[in-house]
């Protein structure tokens, strides 16, 4: 599978860069490299207005970043859970991607900084974005939004839990979501799908890797089995709200990320499932240097703000 040939630019500079494989990395190594791999999002976008808030969770409160769009409101409300395996990533390595997504969709973003492991394991991160979205649910008209008109969404990690969140939500009376966004989600911790073995070595993300962030943020190995840490695995997939799932082609979690849009549409929800040719896991942070990137939120940003009309 051919790499787009920007990507494969980006890759054999990092490659003459001699930098070590992520996996033998300490955690707050790979936390600076998520940090420097965000600048190749491009020069942050101006929104309306950005805010800090903080969220009470059963950790204690959960840092919040609030960007609000031009207009004169009340918009929607999409919750966004950054990625990076649960153990990286934070509200400044998603910074770009959110303030693109606050002005294609014309709607309020609110950035979630939940814990991460290996300090705080799972569950965790899943209990601080259950407690984000209630509090979005109840303060989003403090900052031009309309509660009434969530949703939630995330890449990678985060869109595992954007998707346990809505299953959550369906389950326990709400808050009621219009639509979920997952960006080449981790949905199915025990998958053993050919894209698994086809990109075992990468690019960029590796099934080491994959070990590695799995090894610092399960509890046991008995919770690849939970459906707070596999929402593929659920039975009942219906009720579920609107979906776009963008998969990445050369990408270990392309097979779990097609087959959970496909089992959505099979239980009747509406689902569509974004491929993403030459792309490697992790390019919608590459919006600087990589066109695709740039189209993906454009198209993103597209359907939330019909989904949030």
């Amino acid at each position: 599978m051919p790499l787009d040939p920007q990507v494969e630019s980006l890759l054999a500079a990092l490659a003459e860069q001699g930098a070590p494989a992520p996996e033998t990395l300490t955690v707050e190594q790979n936390r600076e490299v998520a940090r420097t791999v965000a600048r190749l999002a491009g020069a942050p976008e101006p929104v309306a207005a950005v805010h800090d808030a903080a969220a009470p969770g059963p950790g204690g409160d959960i840092p919040l970043r609030v960007y609000v769009p031009e207009g004169s409101g009340p918009s929607g409300v999409l919750v966004y859970y950054h990625g990076g395996g649960w153990t990286i990533g934070d509200l400044d390595t998603h910074d770009a991607v959110c303030r693109v997504l606050a002005n294609r969709a014309g709607v309020v973003v609110v950035a979630v900084d939940y814990r991460l492991a290996p300090e705080h394991r799972f569950p965790a991160a899943v209990d601080d974005a259950v407690a984000a979205l209630a509090w979005v649910h109840a303060h989003a008209a403090e900052y031009g939004g309309d509660p009434g008109r969530l949703a939630v969404g995330g890449d990678s990690a985060g869109g595992n839990l954007a998707a346990v969140v809505a299953q959550h939500a369906r389950d326990h009376g709400g808050p009621a979501l219009r639509f979920q966004l997952l960006v080449y989600p981790a949905v199915d911790a025990a998958d053993a799908s050919p894209s698994m073995t086809e990109h075992g070595a990468g690019p960029l993300l590796s099934r080491a890797w994959i070990e590695w962030f799995m090894g610092h943020y399960l509890s046991s190995p008995d919770d690849v089995r939970d459906p707070r840490m596999s929402p593929a695995l659920t039975a009942d997939l219906s009720g579920l709200p609107p979906t776009l799932v963008i998969t990445a082609e050369n990408d270990p979690l392309r097979d779990q990320g097609a087959a959970y849009a496909e089992r959505l549409a099979a239980a009747g929800v509406k689902a569509e499932h974004r491929p993403s040719p030459g792309m490697i896991h992790g390019f919608l942070q590459l919006g600087g240097v990589v066109d695709e990137a740039r189209a993906a939120l454009d198209e993103a940003g597209a359907a939330l703000r019909a989904a949030l009309a």
